[in-house]
């Protein structure tokens, strides 16, 4: 048995526990209350652990090692999630988010990323660009084009962590405007990706896809 993953699945009914030790031993034995205190404090700071903090740095690990179905797990054990403090609770909305897209369930995804933005929390600022470069791709995946257009846009005003995203960013605003036959502007679009020069194999490849077609675009 994984005893980590048993503990953070059932901390909350665990924490309890510990409380309702100290009750009985306050009550069952003779300055009960001299030891009792103990088992309270340590229920209480481990209540509020679970419900303010939760097992979200675990889930994070499980997800970095690639193991889906256990993060999905872990963070199905999550019982009232509103009560995760801010940078928490979006933290949370995300994981939630990223679980959905690769089951393809973009709605669960694109309304567990408003969620997040939603919490306003300032420690998740960095993230809140993101955040929009998601929402664009998921608007793209769902054919709305108009919506992905302005999500990408805000995406790249709110400013992205690395140059791998703003790459991504650009060329996807590029492919909206060629699809416009905006094509002055999907250069433009096109070059600052290219000007990045991300390292990602991915979006090597698909900038050296669109420079083929952009060359033979006139002007």
């Amino acid at each position: 048995m994984d005893w980590k993953r048993f503990y953070i699945k059932n901390r909350l009914f665990i924490a309890i526990g510990i409380i309702l030790i100290g009750v009985v031993i306050h009550l069952a034995f003779h300055k009960g209350y001299q030891w009792s205190w103990m088992f309270y404090i340590g229920g209480v700071l481990l209540l509020l652990w679970d419900l303010l903090i939760g097992p979200m740095r675990y889930i994070q690990q499980l997800v970095e090692a690639g193991d889906m179905d256990g993060a999905k797990e872990i963070i199905a054990s999550v019982r009232f999630p509103k009560l995760l403090i801010k940078p928490v609770r979006s933290g949370y909305y995300l994981l939630q988010s990223n679980l959905a897209m690769v089951n393809e369930n973009l709605d669960e995804a694109e309304a567990n990323i408003r969620r997040s933005l939603e919490t306003k929390s300032d420690m998740m600022k960095g993230y809140t660009g993101v955040s929009y470069l998601q929402l664009g791709a998921i608007s793209m995946k769902k054919g709305n084009i108009k919506d992905a257009y302005t999500q990408l846009k805000e995406a790249v005003k709110l400013g992205l962590p690395d140059k791998e995203n703003e790459a991504t960013a650009y060329l996807q605003l590029a492919s909206i405007c060629v699809q416009r036959q905006d094509f002055k502007i999907a250069k433009t679009y096109f070059r600052k990706a290219k000007n990045l020069k991300p390292t990602t194999p991915e979006l090597v490849q698909s900038i050296r896809d669109m420079e083929k077609y952009m060359s033979r675009i006139p002007g």
